[in-house]
């Protein structure tokens, strides 16, 4: 699951490409799910809300988590694929006689998600025609997002001045006018180059968490990596080394990020 910056921007053209020759199934359930350009754009919610329906009761996801959801996502695993293992993980789970724990965690689920996603890949039917959708945003959504994110990272930037650390205020600085410029654009221009935006917003949320990271202390890094192995113990043994290393990995920039109030840029936080 090593992501990098093109990667994790692509997982947006991959999305499309998926949705082209798949756009309709149906669940483990019978439910059927429609794809689209706009739910990959919410598929922290998508599934969010799976896992607080198939588990029966709604429950907040913990950081970890939604760090597991991000490595997904940056994995490029179909949204469709990660509902259907969720719902088929409750399935199996609630056909068993003796069910012990209540579920409590979306890690629960890793091994039915990534079984799902494996047999949508190898399922997929090669050349499928491509049909346009339309933008999943307003441009002026975008242009505010755009906006918001840029003054963000000018204050976070004061912040990181004030507090005596140059090098990670000129990095926070140095990201500014690109947000600004993307904002600039012609609306119509905007929203019909969403992929394109998104690969260099992803690029520059990973050279931000570069910066981060050299900045915090290693009394604070420390302090997340217990948290993260406190978080991923029960659940190591039901991944594969790549799989923990990604899930660590989004784990950490979670943390760095909130605890410098930085926000993300990528669209899919929109």
């Amino acid at each position: 699951m090593e992501a990098t910056p093109l990667r994790r921007g692509a997982v947006l053209i991959r999305a499309r490409n998926y949705l082209n020759r798949h756009p309709q199934r149906t669940t483990d359930h019978g439910q059927r799910t429609t794809d689209s350009l706009e739910n990959y754009f919410n598929y922290f919610t998508e599934i969010e809300e799976c896992f607080q329906r198939c588990r029966g009761a709604r429950t907040l996801l913990s950081p970890l988590d939604w760090a597991l959801i991000e490595s997904w996502k940056d994995a490029g695993l179909p949204l469709g694929a990660v509902l259907a293992g969720i719902a088929r993980a409750f399935e199996k789970r609630n056909a068993r006689q003796r069910k012990y724990r209540t579920v409590n965690a979306l890690a629960y689920c890793t091994q039915e998600v990534l079984r799902a996603a494996e047999e949508a890949r190898t399922g997929e039917i090669q050349g499928g025609a491509r049909t346009d959708s339309p933008p999943p945003f307003a441009p002026e959504d975008v242009l505010r997002f755009l906006l918001h994110n840029a003054e963000a990272l000018e204050t976070s930037s004061h912040r990181a001045r004030e507090q005596g650390q140059q090098v990670l205020a000129d990095d926070l600085t140095a990201i500014v006018p690109v947000l600004r410029d993307a904002a600039a654009r012609e609306p119509d221009k905007l929203v019909a180059e969403l992929e394109e935006l998104e690969i260099r917003l992803t690029a520059l949320e990973e050279k931000l968490t570069a910066s981060l990271t050299r900045a915090a202390s290693v009394e604070r890094l420390a302090e997340i990596q217990a948290e993260v192995e406190r978080a991923l113990g029960p659940y190591r043994r039901k991944m594969t080394g790549p799989q923990i290393e990604s899930l660590e990995r989004q784990f950490r920039k979670r943390c760095l990020l909130e605890y410098y109030q930085i926000p993300r840029l990528s669209l899919f936080y929109m």
